[in-house]
């Protein structure tokens, strides 16, 4: 009874977010990027040359997962197909090899089952690291000089991560929050990011795997053409996983459009009708 009831609550939370992605597409159609390469009949070229800011890639754009032919979208529903990653952050890993501690398992278990922490997505909290760009919507990049900024469009929330060449604080000296503290670095051409100081309350995917707060993160960010973002996520946290893995994705540029304001919370209904 509770899966059916979660189900129903799933869909009607993707209808949302699909919702809110067409109106980030559709608010803005007709501003053109001036800065794009384009091709013979005026689409952006999406293999053109990579933009630089003082040498370097320029990573600013809105962006998405590139979720590649699997499956109908985010929840069967929307027009944006999933990242495996979306729904397991082990996907890479058979089942019987997932690299999960007896504390991680229980940890998870407890998720589906709902008596662990909340599902974010279910309660309108945030996505975190790195589930935040794992999922089928927009978010955008400005990268500034000693900073460089994510905007998500769901929930309209942000991140910081600093370029000032400031180090990662001491774990024992942060506050834990949902995204964590991150700093930035340039190797070679591509934009390396640490981050640690999590709470344990976020999920790394949809499918409930939890974290400590040990949890540390690296993301590399290679932006090999115009229109691509190669990345390869580092996941280390002694509680939950065995050993540290990497991930690797793709996020697609989407031109000539913007991030849209989304709030979650707004005429919601349905979570006081969800089990205790």
């Amino acid at each position: 009874m509770f899966m059916m009831m979660a189900m129903r609550h799933y869909v009607q939370i993707a209808t949302l977010l699909a919702s809110a992605s067409l109106c980030a597409q559709a608010q803005w159609l007709n501003n053109p990027d001036p800065k794009a390469p384009r091709t013979a009949d005026g689409k952006v070229n999406m293999a053109g040359p990579v933009p630089r800011v003082g040498g370097k890639p320029d990573l600013s754009g809105v962006w998405q997962i590139d979720g590649g032919a699997r499956g109908p979208g985010l929840y069967g529903l929307g027009e944006s197909t999933n990242s495996p990653f979306f729904g397991s952050i082990l996907a890479g890993f058979k089942p019987d090899e997932q690299p999960l501690t007896p504390e991680g398992a229980e940890r998870f278990r407890k998720n589906r089952e709902g008596t662990g922490t909340k599902n974010p997505q279910s309660y309108c909290l945030p996505d975190g690291v790195p589930h935040g760009i794992l999922l089928p919507e927009p978010f955008k990049i400005i990268q500034i000089p000693g900073e460089t900024l994510v905007l998500y469009e769901v929930e309209t929330i942000y991140r910081q991560i600093y370029t000032d060449g400031r180090k990662l604080p001491n774990l024992d000296d942060v506050r834990p929050t949902w995204y964590g503290y991150s700093v930035g670095k340039w190797d070679s051409d591509t934009f390396v990011v640490d981050t640690l100081g999590f709470n344990d309350l976020g999920w790394l995917d949809a499918g409930g795997h939890g974290h400590s707060e040990d949890l540390r993160v690296q993301e590399r960010f290679t932006r090999r053409d115009f229109g691509h973002i190669d990345v390869a996520v580092t996941l280390t946290d002694p509680k939950t996983f065995t050993k540290p893995f990497t991930i690797t994705f793709v996020e697609r540029l989407l031109p000539d459009t913007d991030v849209f304001e989304h709030i979650c919370l707004e005429d919601e209904k349905d979570v006081a009708h969800m089990p205790k």
